[in-house]
């Protein structure tokens, strides 16, 4: 059967990673295939029988976007003086799944943060369980190339820009993970923000973190016939939550496993209470403390709304190893340890990578690009434990005022735009407020693109500064000692 976009004329607004995979599925699909960017570079490298053009040609009749281009960005406005639909990429994966005669299963992660841990666990679970399942979406694996790749079930992390831009997409299950104050420049509000995640809970199945109190609004007021909550605290019915040192669920404790790696598994272990399944252990969970169980609770309730089964769910929870710049330990100069947390990009997660470190003093590393996000509430609830801050970025002076005011006995140093090697900079200071037994704390709390390319790119900037100021010293040391 031909594909729905065979003949049609589609623009491809952006040659990212997963512009590219958009237009390399369009081709496939038989599309005549645009493609648009304000980066002439990047228009060098298109997939064959695909077109750069600018703007917005004539004949166009449906346009997929980039999911950072924002409602009110002029070539929105046009294609809707034009009538011209505008999608993102994930729901152009959507619309192809469908043509499939078994169209893949979506199981949706969102929030704010630790959707990317969450997702990566969900698939190890899928993946220990048999499945022909794929991690991808805003983990860096367009859904398009899932898809195309004839994959079965898919984890899909979505942003919120993502979500904005999928109006069709309805996941056999959906999760929101938890809302707070990012990218509130994007959507105008909190308010907006928050119905962009709620889109991710419209399936038969919808998952909230229940311990976040706007998670838990939006599950209450979503349409799904079956809603399950994760939360750190015993779990009641329909729910899975933690029960003495025990991942439990009390949503689907009757839930068959699909595939069993082992004949003759043995039974389901019965929660100590008497009442639900027994899952995991809590050791069994990489990262752990609240975020990471949190996280391992609600990969573990799609999961299980997918029929996974326990034995499953801790098998692929012990497998599973978080990414890169997530409270990573880099190096330990001198008796201070260097952790790298640069995906903390937003208030939230650096709240979330403060309460991570061990008791001890923190030099803490920080700024970027706030978007919309305020700082206080979060420089208030740690600043008992910081040792000194150390601030960097466009938004510093927020920060710095911040700090001044909820923070005052602590020495705040800025790196200034004019400083060579911004990062390396920001480590000899931090370095320079430090003694032995503290950790410095590269969590910013804010986006990286006023820098750097991306996070990654900052946190190996980061571990690269580590790394120089290692090696000085062992030279110095070696200096005094010959």
């Amino acid at each position: 059967m031909a594909s729905q976009f065979a003949g049609r004329t589609v623009l491809v607004a952006g040659a990212g990673v997963s512009g590219l995979a958009a237009a390399e599925v369009l081709v496939a699909a038989g599309a005549r295939t645009m493609v648009s960017d304000d980066r002439a570079a990047a228009l060098e490298s298109l997939p064959a029988g695909a077109e750069a053009v600018t703007g917005l040609p004539e004949g166009v009749e449906l346009i997929v976007t980039g999911p950072g281009r924002r409602p009110d960005h002029p070539l929105v406005a046009e294609a809707a003086v034009r009538g011209i639909e505008v999608v993102g990429e994930p729901e152009l994966a959507w619309r192809l799944g469908q043509e499939r005669a078994d169209p893949p299963v979506w199981l949706v992660v969102t929030g704010t943060n630790g959707k990317t841990t969450c997702t990566g666990m969900l698939a190890a679970i899928l993946r220990a369980a048999g499945l022909d399942a794929v991690a991808c979406g805003n983990i860096g694996y367009p859904v398009v190339s899932a898809v195309a790749a004839g994959h079965a079930v898919l984890a899909v992390e979505l942003s919120s820009f993502q979500l904005h831009w999928s109006p069709s997409v309805v996941p056999a299950a959906g999760l929101v993970l938890n809302v707070a104050e990012d990218h509130l420049d994007w959507h105008g509000g909190l308010d907006a923000y928050a119905a962009a995640k709620a889109r991710a809970l419209t399936g038969p199945v919808a998952v909230a973190g229940i311990d976040d109190p706007i998670a838990a609004r939006l599950l209450h007021e979503c349409p799904a016939p079956t809603k399950v909550g994760a939360t750190l605290g015993e779990p009641g019915p329909g729910q899975l939550g933690i029960v003495g040192e025990q991942l439990v669920d009390r949503a689907f404790p009757a839930s068959r496993e699909i595939r069993q790696r082992e004949s003759g598994d043995p039974a389901p272990r019965v929660a100590s209470s008497g009442e639900g399944v027994v899952l995991a252990d809590v050791a069994d969970v990489t990262p752990g403390g609240p975020p990471g169980l949190t996280d391992a609770l609600a990969a573990a309730a799609l999961a299980r709304a997918h029929g996974v089964g326990p034995g499953a769910v801790r098998e692929g929870l012990a497998g599973f190893r978080p990414g890169p710049h997530r409270s990573a330990l880099v190096g330990t100069v001198g008796g201070v340890r260097y952790v790298d947390d640069s995906k903390a990009t937003n208030p939230h997660a650096a709240d979330a990578a403060l309460a991570a470190q061990p008791a001890g003093r923190i030099v803490w590393v920080l700024g970027g690009l706030l978007k919309g996000a305020h700082v206080d509430e979060l420089v208030a609830r740690h600043a008992d434990r910081l040792a000194g801050a150390v601030v960097i970025g466009t938004d510093r002076a927020e920060i710095v005022d911040a700090l001044a005011r909820h923070a005052p006995q602590i020495p705040a140093t800025e790196v200034t735009e004019g400083d060579d090697e911004v990062m390396s900079s920001a480590v000899r200071r931090a370095a320079a407020l430090a003694r032995p037994g503290d950790v410095v704390l590269l969590a910013p709390a804010a986006a990286s693109m006023d820098q750097f390319r991306d996070y990654a790119e900052r946190g190996e900037a980061f571990a690269a500064a580590v790394a120089a100021l290692g090696t000085r010293a062992g030279s110095e040391a070696g200096e005094q000692g010959a």
